[in-house]
């Protein structure tokens, strides 16, 4: 991978890149709210040939004496994703460079690269900021008995990465972390999830965290919902509100589960909307 391949776009001072984490399989069936035969239309229609493919994306920003990671990626966990690093280096940033991670939430696809296969911080360098109803979610103890097996691993996950970067720890409030990027609540997906607007010599882009999973069907269906949602109902009331402001704003939106392009718009179409990606 070279880094021309990377999208790449200018919000004013700010340099921001979508880093390629690779993809991971997610079947349809972990949707609510559609039918799966109109959901695999809907994917069919977009061109997307293979249906339960999810991608995943961190978000690297760069501008006023900051390097930026949004995410991690998996880190490689359960043989998805794990290409963050590679990304990285395609736009010569090494972890060391990095002196600041956001965090949008918790879960293994956000958080796995922050350890390597010893279990040791890979961004030694960096101060890690996230939500503080997201440390308390994960370090519930009635929550983690409670939880499925698989769920219980990603608890589990979580309390060893905050062990490891626990002097660098910081919790999130109203103020900015770096000067324009102001973070976004937009609880649902889980207590905590936080989307980050960056903002720069009038220009906006908000980078929206897992708003969506599947873009092209959650978009034209605003009110499906997937089943790593920890409160279906909050999520999809995020997301409605969201998505109106987004195509009112005709605000440049970013996620972490888009499609390769990084980057795109949000138009009306019928009951919902369309996503539309800014090719290179």
């Amino acid at each position: 991978m070279s880094g021309s391949e990377l999208a790449t776009r200018h919000i004013g001072d700010f340099q921001v890149t979508a880093l390629s984490d690779g993809n991971m399989a997610a079947s349809l069936a972990l949707l609510s709210g559609v039918d799966s035969a109109i959901a695999g239309d809907i994917q069919r229609d977009a061109g997307i040939t293979d249906a339960g493919n999810i991608h995943i994306h961190g978000y690297l920003i760069r501008g006023h004496g900051h390097t930026v990671l949004i995410d991690s990626g998996t880190g490689g966990l359960n043989n998805s994703g794990g290409l963050l690093q590679n990304s990285l280096a395609a736009v010569g940033v090494s972890p060391e460079d990095i002196d600041t991670v956001l965090l949008t939430h918790g879960h293994p696809d956000h958080i796995g690269g922050l350890l390597d296969a010893q279990g040791l911080p890979v961004f030694t360098q960096a101060e890690v900021y996230l939500h503080p109803l997201e440390i308390e979610h994960w370090l519930d103890d009635d929550k983690y008995q409670r939880a499925s097996e698989r769920a219980q691993r990603n608890f589990a996950l979580f309390r060893r990465t905050l062990d490891a970067y626990a002097q660098r720890i910081n919790v999130l409030g109203d103020n900015t972390v770096v000067r324009g990027i102001t973070p976004i609540w937009l609880l649902g997906h889980t207590p905590g999830h936080t989307g980050f607007r960056i903002e720069s010599r009038e220009q906006s882009l908000l980078i929206w965290g897992d708003i969506v999973h599947f873009p092209h069907i959650q978009t034209a269906i605003p009110a499906v919902s997937i089943a790593f949602d920890n409160d279906p109902a909050q999520a999809e009331a995020t997301r409605k509100k969201l998505f109106e402001q987004v195509a009112r704003e005709n605000l440049l939106i970013a996620g972490m589960h888009l499609g390769k392009p990084g980057f795109a718009h949000l138009v009306e179409a019928k009951d919902g909307y369309r996503i539309v990606y800014l090719e290179e």
